[in-house]
C-alpha cells in the first residue's frame, strides 16, 4: 500500500492530468479548424498541413510526458525505483527531442497564415519571412543539439553516465533556447498589429480581430512561467556534484523538472490552440450567424456622410461607389472570383468587401483567409447600405486626387511626408515633442552601456576571466558600431527613414538582452560575447538615426545645443544604471547560480524595449527626404562648394571629423575602462572606493554636457571643441604623473572635458552635406568603433608598465584627435562651413519656415555665372556670390 506522505510528494498525477487536458482541447481545436476549412471554406492551405504536423508531434511529445509519470516523473529521486531509471531517462530524451519540432511546426503554420494576409504589404511580408527563417533555423539547430546531447547518443539512457562519455545538461539547453522562443513569440504577437489597428472597420469588429490575433500573448506568458520552473531545475543541477541522480538527494531532478515539463506541454498545446482560433471563425459564423449579425448591427450607425473615407485604404477602393450601388456589388463579386484579393481589399470595407454570390457560385468559390476573419456571417444577408453616403464619383477632381494620395499610403509607410511637418522645417517649439521621444532612446543606450559595463565586471569575477577576455567583451560591444552601420543599418536608414530605423534598432537591442540568458545559464564567455555584440548592433542602429535626427530637427544654428542636451540625458542613464546595477540588481550576484537570477532583469528590459518599439510605430515622427536635405545645403552652396588642398571642404571636414571621433571615443573608453584601477593605484587607502569615484566622474560627465549645450548658445561650436580638447590633453597628461588626491582630481576632470566632444564633432561634420547627410552619419557612427580598438592597445601597456603609465596612450590618442579642431581654427573655408548660419527671419509661410525661394534663385544664377565665367574673374564673382548668399 502506498505511503500517504509519499503520495503527497508525487507531482505525477497533476502533470498527467494537465498534459492530457491541454492535449484534448488542442485536438478539439485542430478538428474544428479542419472542419471549417474542409466543410465551410472548402480550401486547405499549407498552414493547415503544418498545424496537423504540429498536432502529431505534440501527441508524441505529450505521450512521452504521460509515460514518464508512470516511471517516476514527478517523484522525489529517493522514491524513483532503480528499474524506472532507464525508461524515465528515455521519456525525458523523447520529450527533449520532440519539443522544438512541435513549436517549429506551430509557428511555421502561423507564419504561413500571415503571408496570406497581405500580399501587397512588403514590410509585413519580409518581416514574416524573417521570422519564419529564424523559427526554422533555430528549431532545426536546437533539435539537433537535443538529439546529440550525449556522445555517444546511448549515454543519454545510462545512469550513471559511463566513464569517458559526455552529456550536455539538458535543462541548460532548454534555458539557453528560451530567448529564441520569446523573441519569436513576441514577433508573431506584434507583427499583424499595425495592419489590424489601421483597418477602417467598426470598433467592435476591429476589437474582435485584435483579440483574435492577441491570443499569442498567452503563449509568451506560459513560456515565462515554464522558464521559472526550468530555472529552479537549473539551479538544482548546478548544485549537483555527482553523476548518479538516483543516489543524489540534493539533485531531485525528477521532482523539480516535472513542472517545467508540464508547462512545456501547456505552452505547445496553447500555441496550437491560438494558431487554430482564426481558422475556426468561419465555422463559428456558420453555426452562430445571429451572434455575429448582432455585433455588426451595433455599429451600423457608424457609417454616414462623415465616414466617407471608409474606402480610402486601398488604391483600388479609392474610386469605389457606395456599397449600396449595383456597381459595388459587381466589383466586389468580380474581385472575389479572381482569387487575388489582399488584406486591404477586405479590410477597407465594413463588410470585408464581400457580398455573397448566389448559392451555386458560393460552392465553387475559393475564399481567402481574411474573407472569413472580416465577414461576420458569410451566409447572412448583406448589411443595410450606409445612409446618404455620397458617391465618390461625384466628388471634385481635387478631392479625388487627395483621396488617391491618402489611399496609397499603407500602414507600413513610415516615410509619410504628408502627415507631419518636415524634419528640417521645424521651429524650436515644434521640435520639442519629437526630440523628447527620440531622447528616450538616448537614455536607453546610456542605460544599456552602464548596465553592461557593471555586468561585465561581475561576470569577470564569477568566471575568472583574464584581462584580455574583459577587453574582448568591451570590444564586442563596440564592434557592433562597426558592423551595424555598414550592413543592415545603412540599408534600413537610407530606404525607410528615421522611424523604421529606430524600430529595427530597438528590436535588435531587445534580442541582445534576451541572448544574455544562455551566457548566464551556461556561464559561457562566448555566449556573453555574443550578447554584448548584439546589444552593440542594436544601440549602433539607434545611434545611426538618433544623432542626425536631433541635429536636423529644428533650426540649424542650434544643432549642437540640441544634440548636447540629448546626449546629456544619455549620460544620466550612464550615471543611474551602474549604481542601480551594483546596489540593487547585481547586489547578490556572487556565483554562477546567482547569475541566473539576473535574467529576469533582462527579460524586463527586453519587454520594455519591444513595447517602446510598438509605441514608436504609432508616434508621428517627422522625416526629411534627400531632396529637402539638398535644398538645405544649397542655401549656402557658395560656402559648401569651396575646396581645401583640392578636396571639397565638406568632405575633408567629414573625413577629419570621423578620424577625430574615432580617437576621442577610443580614448574615452580606454580611460573609463581603467578608471577604477587608476584610483586603486594612486589612492590605495581611499575610504570612498573606486566605484564611487567613478559614479562622481559619470555625474561630472553629464553636467559637462549640459554646460556645453548652454555654452553653445553664446560661443561658436568649433571654439568650444578646441577648448575641450586642450583641457582633455592637459588633464590626462597630469594624470600620468600626479598621485594621491591630485591625480584623482585630474582623472575626474577628464570626463568633464570629454563631455561635449562627441556631440560637437557629430553636428559640425553634418553641416552642408545635403543629400550625403545620412552617409555622413553612417561614417561618424562607424568611428565610434574606436572604443573597441584603443582599449585593446592600452591593455598590454597596462600589464607591462602599470595603469598610471598606460594613460600616455590616452594622451596620445587625444592629441591625434585634436587635429580636427585645429583644422577648423586655421582653415578659413572650414571655418565658414561649420559656423552656424542664422535662419532668415523673412520666410515664406508656404515653405514651413524655410527662406523664400527668391534668394535661392539668385544663388543658382550666381553659380551658373561663375561656372561660365573666365578664370580671371572667378575670384571676384565668388566674393559676389558670398554676398548674395549672406543677404539671402
Amino acid at each position: 500500500m502506498a505511503d500517504p506522505a509519499e503520495a503527497l510528494q508525487n507531482r505525477g498525477p497533476t502533470v498527467l492530468a494537465v498534459t492530457v487536458a491541454v492535449w484534448v482541447v488542442a485536438t478539439a481545436f485542430v478538428a474544428l479548424r479542419l472542419l471549417s476549412r474542409v466543410g465551410v471554406v472548402k480550401k486547405v492551405t499549407p498552414d493547415d498541413y503544418f498545424i496537423v504536423l504540429a498536432w502529431f508531434i505534440a501527441f508524441g511529445f505529450s505521450f512521452s510526458i504521460c509515460y514518464g509519470t508512470s516511471v517516476g516523473l514527478g517523484r522525489h529521486e529517493a522514491h524513483v525505483e532503480p528499474q524506472w531509471q532507464e525508461p524515465l531517462k528515455k521519456s525525458e530524451y523523447a520529450f527533449s527531442v520532440l519539443y522544438n519540432p512541435a513549436l517549429m511546426a506551430t509557428k511555421t503554420s502561423i507564419c504561413l497564415f500571415y503571408l496570406t494576409l497581405a500580399k501587397n504589404q512588403q514590410v509585413f511580408k519580409w518581416a514574416t519571412v524573417g521570422t519564419l527563417v529564424v523559427v526554422n533555423v533555430a528549431g532545426i539547430a536546437l533539435t539537433l543539439v537535443n538529439i546529440f546531447q550525449c556522445r555517444p547518443v546511448g549515454a543519454a539512457f545510462e545512469d550513471p553516465i559511463p566513464a569517458g562519455d559526455h552529456c550536455t545538461d539538458i535543462v541548460s539547453i532548454y534555458l539557453s533556447s528560451a530567448p529564441v522562443n520569446i523573441i519569436t513569440d513576441l514577433a508573431l504577437l506584434f507583427l499583424p498589429m499595425p495592419i489590424l489597428t489601421a483597418m477602417r472597420l467598426p470598433r467592435n469588429e476591429k476589437l474582435i480581430l485584435i483579440v483574435t490575433f492577441s491570443f499569442g500573448a498567452f503563449v509568451a506568458i506560459i513560456d515565462v512561467v515554464r522558464i521559472a520552473y526550468l530555472e529552479s531545475a537549473a539551479l538544482t543541477r548546478l548544485q549537483n556534484s555527482t553523476q548518479s541522480v538516483h543516489d543524489n538527494g540534493e539533485g531531485d531532478f525528477s521532482w523539480i523538472a516535472s513542472l517545467s515539463f508540464m508547462w512545456s506541454a501547456v505552452e505547445v498545446h496553447v500555441g496550437i490552440i491560438c494558431a487554430c482560433v482564426p481558422g475556426v471563425k468561419p465555422l463559428a459564423a456558420k453555426v452562430f450567424p445571429s451572434l455575429f449579425r448582432r455585433i455588426s448591427k451595433v455599429h451600423s450607425h457608424y457609417y454616414g456622410p462623415g465616414d466617407a473615407q471608409w474606402a480610402m485604404v486601398s488604391p483600388r477602393h479609392a474610386m469605389m461607389t457606395p456599397p449600396s450601388s449595383p456597381t459595388h456589388a459587381r466589383t466586389t463579386s468580380s474581385n472575389h472570383m479572381d482569387g487575388n484579393m489582399d488584406i486591404m481589399d477586405f479590410l477597407s470595407t465594413p463588410d470585408g468587401g464581400y457580398q455573397p454570390p448566389p448559392r451555386k457560385q458560393e460552392e465553387e468559390h475559393d475564399f481567402d483567409n481574411m474573407d472569413f476573419l472580416t465577414t461576420p456571417d458569410s451566409a447572412a444577408a448583406p448589411r443595410p447600405a450606409p445612409p446618404a453616403m455620397p458617391s465618390l464619383a461625384s466628388t471634385t477632381t481635387a478631392d479625388t486626387r487627395r483621396s488617391t494620395r491618402s489611399a496609397s499610403l499603407t500602414p507600413y509607410d513610415f516615410v509619410n511626408m504628408n502627415t507631419t511637418k518636415s524634419l528640417i522645417r521645424m521651429s524650436n517649439r515644434e521640435s520639442i515633442a519629437p526630440i523628447f521621444f527620440v531622447t528616450i532612446l538616448f537614455f536607453l543606450w546610456g542605460f544599456a552601456y552602464g548596465l553592461l559595463d557593471t555586468l561585465n565586471s561581475q561576470f569577470q569575477l564569477i568566471v575568472h576571466m583574464s584581462r584580455g577576455q574583459f577587453v574582448g567583451l568591451h570590444a564586442a560591444y563596440y564592434g557592433g558600431y562597426f558592423v551595424a552601420p555598414l550592413t543592415f543599418g545603412h540599408v534600413v536608414f537610407k530606404r525607410c527613414g528615421f522611424k523604421f530605423t529606430f524600430i529595427v534598432g530597438l528590436c535588435v537591442y531587445g534580442c541582445g538582452t534576451l541572448v544574455f540568458w544562455p551566457s548566464a545559464v551556461l556561464a559561457s564567455f562566448p555566449a556573453f560575447l555574443i550578447s554584448n555584440f548584439i546589444v552593440g548592433l542594436g544601440v549602433a542602429t539607434l545611434e545611426l538615426a538618433g544623432n542626425p535626427f536631433i541635429v536636423l530637427c529644428g533650426p540649424p544654428e542650434h544643432a549642437e545645443v540640441r544634440l548636447n542636451i540629448s546626449q546629456a540625458v544619455q549620460a544620466i542613464g550612464t550615471v543611474v544604471s551602474p549604481v542601480l546595477a551594483r546596489k540593487v540588481l547585481f547586489r547578490t550576484v556572487r556565483d554562477a547560480p546567482s547569475l541566473i537570477d539576473v535574467q529576469w532583469t533582462y527579460l524586463g528590459i527586453a519587454l520594455f524595449v519591444v513595447i517602446l518599439a510598438l509605441i514608436f510605430f504609432y508616434v508621428p515622427l517627422p522625416e526629411a527626404s534627400d531632396e529637402e536635405l539638398e535644398h538645405l545645403a544649397l542655401k549656402h552652396v557658395a560656402i559648401n562648394s569651396r575646396k581645401v588642398l583640392g578636396f571639397p571642404v565638406i568632405y575633408l571636414t567629414l573625413a577629419l571629423g570621423v578620424f577625430s571621433q574615432f580617437c576621442y571615443v577610443g580614448g574615452q573608453e580606454a580611460a573609463s575602462g581603467q578608471f577604477q584601477n587608476y584610483i586603486a593605484e594612486v589612492m590605495p587607502n581611499s575610504g570612498i572606493g573606486p566605484f564611487n569615484y567613478q559614479a562622481v566622474a559619470h555625474t561630472v560627465f553629464a553636467v559637462g554636457r549640459f554646460l556645453t549645450a548652454f555654452a553653445g548658445l553664446i560661443v561658436k561650436p568649433r571654439r568650444i571643441l578646441m577648448f575641450l580638447f586642450i583641457g582633455l590633453i592637459i588633464s590626462s597628461s597630469l594624470a600620468t604623473s600626479l598621485t594621491g588626491s591630485s591625480g584623482t582630481a585630474m582623472i575626474v576632470l577628464v570626463p568633464f572635458f570629454e563631455s561635449g566632444i562627441f556631440s560637437l564633432i557629430y553636428a559640425i561634420c553634418l553641416r552642408g552635406l545635403g543629400v550625403q547627410t545620412k552617409t555622413g552619419s553612417l561614417w561618424l557612427t562607424v568611428a565610434t568603433s574606436g572604443g573597441a580598438v584603443i582599449p585593446a592597445i592600452m591593455s598590454p601597456v597596462t600589464e607591462s608598465r602599470g595603469v598610471q603609465y598606460s594613460f600616455v596612450v590616452v594622451v596620445a590618442v587625444f592629441a591625434f584627435g585634436s587635429i580636427f579642431p585645429a583644422y577648423l581654427a586655421f582653415t578659413p573655408a572650414a571655418k565658414a562651413q561649420v559656423d552656424p548660419h542664422r535662419r532668415n527671419r523673412v520666410t515664406d509661410s508656404r515653405d514651413g519656415g524655410l527662406p523664400s525661394p527668391r534668394p535661392l534663385t539668385k544663388v543658382f544664377s550666381a553659380v551658373t555665372r561663375r561656372k561660365t565665367a573666365s578664370s580671371d574673374t572667378t575670384h571676384y564673382e565668388g566674393r559676389e556670390l558670398d554676398k548674395e548668399t549672406d543677404a539671402g
